[in-house]
């Protein structure tokens, strides 16, 4: 039954990306992966959040069927490591270099900046 909670989230999350995508690529353009960016970052905040609800000691005791299908199923499939794996390296085919170098370091440290955001806000509800 897991599998199956996991791919329904999974094919939500990727829906949510291919929409998220679209969205932001209509308004940013394609000349730097801004749309793999801000989903990276959205779903790092979001799993973050969601593992200072869900995980742990003194959390809701929420079934283990949500936590897979949010944390494993949406988070995973909305998020694009992958994709920003093939932009990165294609900034760095094109001899852009400091797009590329700016694209991993904002990546990262965005990413991380909002998995701890996400999850300082979880717990500071939940309490």
């Amino acid at each position: 039954m897991a599998y199956l909670w996991i791919a329904l989230g999974g094919a939500l999350g990727s829906m949510g990306r291919y929409w998220a995508s679209n969205f932001i690529d209509g308004r940013a353009g394609k000349a730097f992966p801004w749309s793999t960016l801000l989903v990276n970052v959205t779903g790092s905040f979001v799993i973050g959040l969601l593992a200072a609800w869900l995980v742990g000691e003194n959390r809701w005791q929420a079934q283990p069927r949500w936590r897979e299908f949010l944390m494993i199923g949406l988070c995973g499939g909305y998020t694009t490591f992958s994709s920003f794996s093939l932009d990165a390296l294609n900034l760095l085919r094109a001899s852009h270099w400091f797009q590329a170098g700016a694209y991993a370091v904002l990546s990262l440290v965005l990413c991380l900046a909002a998995v701890w955001l996400g999850h300082a806000l979880g717990q500071l509800v939940h309490r």
